[in-house]
């Protein structure tokens, strides 16, 4: 029985006949009987009813014994698993907070020691030997895309600008575009290019097995690129500067050890809407710390599927492009790591692109993004226990920290913590939240995490609350993909709207449009928002702790994302 019944019962039911308890028993007292139906009848018998009804009541202790059930249900029922959870999320937090603290540490040395990975290379001298010599190497530039209709002519002439030689650079445009008009439109676009002189190939397949990995692993077959040396990957509307193969292949020809030179994420549409903010913040943090940290220390980060230029060796010695997982970037390489292979990561190189700025493209990113990662650890940790042809710490590395605590434990303890147990926790006091772990913890994994987009610092508090809210799906997709259950190999690819070329015409913006209201709700995120608004209330009525301001805005978030009141909206 909860207190909320025991309240209604104190309301319903006098003070004088919960709080005096008597002996359950009758006393039988002869009243004479007045004349049927007169006043006085019905006055005496009013009084016999309420007089014995309230003996009968006061037989009773109700609060006592609804309090005495309800506290015996708190004290077997509630109290000990919450207790548990949150000595769990509390080491879950302690391992998030290591790990970041760890990673600020190593950035801030290399940093300010001048021991970034990439600036060991001699790239000038490379450049000049090159053109010198004029030994260039085969280059293969992938395109692969799914009916991008708004980023298709961007992405074909970035691409063919780039500067190399002519007779040494093949572009090939995998295209899985089902919409038949829009294939002719993409083919025209090649031949355009062709007749400019530049080898564009046009490569198109009768069904989409593999999605994006099997696009790519058809493309590598081709006759033509047997002579090839190292592919470069572009998504649809990513848009590298004209001397992208000039500061990354000579990396690659340097160290023969080394399989991939991968490229930073620059965003066009970053200013488009506070979405498109939000998320610069948690990628810039992505690029300048984890895959900095990475590539200095063991050599070895995780591929981000496109702006990178991998060796074709590397890739066919790790056994190819697998579509196993959703994270095919990821997987591959995992492998080519395991078999010795060295990765670098160039901070200063940087590639135009697009962030998804609907929500509901982003969702479905974050999911592919999250889903992947934890399906891909739970296939590959046993191969990577027994792998013997890299360090231990290497092991340790990929399992516990690209693996186990980014991928999975930050989702976990953001969720579960911050929006779960926190709200139930405050709704029973008898059990303490410690507020090292619930407070300065995550007050400094936050500004850690901010650190690298100063420019968005104002927005930090949106910025909490939305990942919060993402949490929930990126919580939800993790466990997907470490039990294989159903949309584990869920592929949507993420809608692009073309806003790198509309931000330079003179096009207008993109105005919201007006859904359906019932299109635009997300009832899980509702229920979540009424959930964290009831644990505010209850905090503002009997804590102690001020903790409903924050459950009060972060039930605002999960309102506000619920009506689908966040990102742009566009007719579909």
């Amino acid at each position: 029985m909860s207190p909320l019944h025991v309240i209604i019962i104190i309301i319903i039911f006098p003070k004088n006949l919960l709080f005096k308890p008597h002996p359950f028993t009758f006393t039988l007292t002869p009243y004479p009987t007045p004349p049927p139906f007169s006043h006085t009848y019905i006055h005496t018998m009013r009084n016999i009813f309420l007089s014995e009804s309230a003996d009968v009541l006061n037989a009773y202790d109700f609060s006592g014994s609804f309090t005495d059930m309800w506290r015996h249900m708190r004290l077997s029922l509630v109290i000990p698993p919450l207790t548990a959870a949150i000595g769990v999320c509390a080491t879950m937090s302690v391992m998030m907070f290591i790990e970041r603290v760890y990673m600020t540490v190593v950035v801030l040395l290399v940093k300010f020691l001048g021991k970034k990975k990439y600036t060991q290379y001699k790239l000038q001298a490379l450049k000049e030997d090159l053109e010198q010599n004029r030994s260039y190497p085969m280059v293969l530039v992938q395109v692969p895309m799914y009916n991008e209709k708004e980023v298709y002519k961007l992405s074909i002439g970035a691409v063919c600008s780039l500067k190399w030689p002519s007779d040494r650079l093949i572009v090939q445009v995998l295209d899985d575009s089902t919409n038949e008009v829009l294939r002719s439109l993409v083919e025209l676009e090649c031949k355009k290019w062709i007749q400019r002189g530049v080898n564009v190939k046009y490569e198109t397949r009768n069904n989409r097995n593999g999605y994006k990995a099997g696009a790519l692993r058809e493309g590598l077959k081709k006759d033509y690129v047997l002579d090839c040396e190292f592919v470069v990957i572009f998504d649809a509307d990513f848009q590298p500067d004209e001397d992208f193969l000039w500061r990354s292949v000579p990396y690659l020809l340097e160290n023969p050890e080394l399989a991939l030179v991968q490229a930073r994420w620059k965003f066009v549409n970053a200013d488009e809407c506070l979405m498109t903010r939000l998320q610069e913040m948690s990628l810039a943090y992505h690029f300048a710390v984890e895959q900095e940290v990475g590539s200095s220390t063991c050599q070895f980060f995780g591929f981000n599927g496109t702006a990178g230029v991998w060796r074709i060796r590397a890739i066919e010695d790790a056994g190819g492009w697998k579509d196993r997982t959703t994270v095919e970037d990821m997987d591959l390489a995992v492998r080519a790591s395991l078999r010795g292979w060295k990765f670098v990561f160039v901070g200063d190189l940087e590639v135009k692109n697009e962030l998804p700025s609907t929500f509901k493209a982003y969702r479905f990113q974050q999911h592919r993004w999250s889903c992947g990662p934890a399906n891909l650890f739970r296939k590959m940790t046993k191969e990577i226990i027994f792998c013997e042809r890299v360090s231990i710490w290497k092991k340790f590395h990929v399992i516990y920290a690209f693996f186990f605590v980014r991928k999975i434990i930050a989702h976990w303890v953001t969720f579960f913590f911050y929006c779960v147990i926190i709200p139930i926790s405050i709704m029973v006091p008898e059990v303490h939240l410690p507020k090292l772990i619930a407070i300065y913890v995550p007050a400094t994994v936050t500004i850690l995490n901010s650190s690298c987009t100063l420019r968005s610092l104002h927005l930090l508090v949106f910025w909490i609350l939305f990942e919060n809210v993402m949490s929930f799906h990126r919580s939800k997709a993790t466990i997907i993909g470490l039990l294989g259950a159903n949309r584990v190999n869920e592929w949507v690819v993420t809608e692009k709207l073309g806003n790198a070329t509309k931000a330079k015409s003179n096009v207008k913006p993109l105005k919201r449009s007006r859904l359906r209201f019932g299109e635009r709700l997300h009832f899980s995120e509702l229920l979540m928002g009424l959930f964290l608004l009831y644990a505010a209330v209850y905090d503002m009525i009997f804590g102690k702790d001020h903790m409903f301001v924050y459950l009060l805005l972060q039930s605002g978030a999960f309102f506000v994302i619920g009506v689908g009141y966040v990102g742009i909206s566009v007719n579909n």
